[in-house]
């Protein structure tokens, strides 16, 4: 396939063509195959912005894409905070123009000098990370004297996940100050992340964010009162965005937004996010008994949930039979419609770590395979 590095349907039922996963120059593409859709990702990032109520009200997580391409889009739509896991996605956020960048995980190892050499190598831009104890501030506050650079600090508080982070109190508060007094280091506000209020039901959902962020809310006020300036307050996820939005006293993170996946879709209604990731299938064999396998396995899809974790647009009712490495077997009784090489087309359920199984993924743009973008944080270290 040539397809231009940046920006007939072979197989396809006839009945399909004009669905929007359609695309007229697929016999080109290999499977398995991770397919980005333009047109939604466009309508996600637009969305995005109506939602929060513009582009300075947004520090989106780039762990779901992973891509520069991407990420350089953002940059253009006015959006210059970001958020990331790794040092390699915090590379990739200053290789596309971000201005300020938070590493939202508590840097241990080597990380804390990877992370004091990105801000030597960019001393125009923002770089933090986050602490929810001395041992961590320490870290941090020798890399970043040892590279004479200031890292910013984001205070990690837990609200209620129980994952990382300090309850907000007198430790945490002490921690506040010591990393205020600490040379080297700047302290920026605070982190807080409720990736477990995922409840479907809109109302539920909004009444356990407010509970968790009450007493987050009730210690920002509390280090204000303490000569703290409390420059930002990182708050929730994705199925709390809409939440945080209507909150303009923080900053919303949501991530897998950009591209949505079928485990956010069918729980949360109300985001009117698309899927824009779609994985390219072939029927590989058909072995009888309603079965159809296909090259579609754990290395291609993330297997963390329980099946289905790819819901096939064209057989949503399928049942999976099994699944290992390379295969995955389905059973339908519309076996009979399907041929071998035919393509398929799912749309995942954790959309998040199945980008990272792919290092590129092809644009679909007007019904085409017009690019490829590298997924280019996929790997763990890019330079530094």
């Amino acid at each position: 396939m040539h397809l231009r590095t940046g920006c007939g349907l072979g197989g396809f039922p006839r009945m399909f063509n004009h669905a929007w996963f359609h695309v007229d120059n697929e016999a080109e593409i290999a499977s398995p195959a991770l397919l980005i859709h333009h047109e939604r990702v466009e309508h996600n990032l637009q969305l995005m912005l109506e939602i929060a109520g513009g582009p300075q009200r947004l520090r989106p997580h780039v762990k779901t894409h992973k891509m520069l391409e991407l990420t350089r889009r953002q940059v253009d739509l006015g959006i210059s905070r970001f958020k990331c896991s790794t040092i390699a996605e915090a590379e990739m956020c200053a290789d596309a123009g971000a201005a300020d960048i938070l590493l939202a995980m508590p840097c241990v190892g080597p990380n804390a000098q990877r992370l004091a050499r990105l801000a030597e190598k960019h001393p125009g831009l923002r770089f933090a990370g986050i602490a929810d104890d001395e041992e961590t501030v320490r870290t941090l506050a020798s890399a970043a004297q040892q590279h004479r650079v200031n890292l910013g600090v984001f205070l990690e508080l837990d609200c209620g996940m129980g994952r990382t982070g300090i309850v907000p109190g007198e430790a945490a508060a002490f921690l506040a100050h010591v990393i205020k007094d600490t040379p080297g280091l700047l302290f920026r506000g605070l982190h807080a992340y409720d990736g477990h209020i995922h409840d479907a039901d809109l109302t539920v959902r909004c009444e356990r964010a407010e509970a968790a962020y009450a007493p987050v809310l009730e210690f920002r006020r509390r280090l204000e009162g303490e000569g703290l300036l409390v420059q930002e307050l990182v708050a929730g996820g994705s199925p709390t965005f809409g939440y945080h939005a209507g909150h303009p006293d923080r900053i919303c993170s949501p991530g897998t937004t950009v591209l949505w996946d079928f485990g956010y879709g069918d729980k949360h209604p109300d985001l009117a996010f698309q899927p824009a990731a779609v994985l390219l299938a072939r029927v590989i064999s058909k072995p009888g008994g309603g079965r159809l396998t296909l090259d579609l396995g754990h290395k291609s899809v993330a297997p963390e949930n329980p099946h289905p974790r790819v819901r096939f647009e064209e057989l949503p009712e399928a049942e999976v039979l099994m699944q290992s490495e390379e295969h995955l077997v389905l059973r339908t009784d519309r076996a009979h419609e399907f041929y071998v090489g035919q393509a398929l087309h799912g749309i995942p359920r954790h959309v998040c770590p199945t980008v990272s199984m792919f290092g590129e993924a092809v644009v679909i743009k007007a019904g085409r395979a017009m690019a490829t973008w590298p997924v280019t944080a996929r790997n763990r270290r890019i330079t530094v």
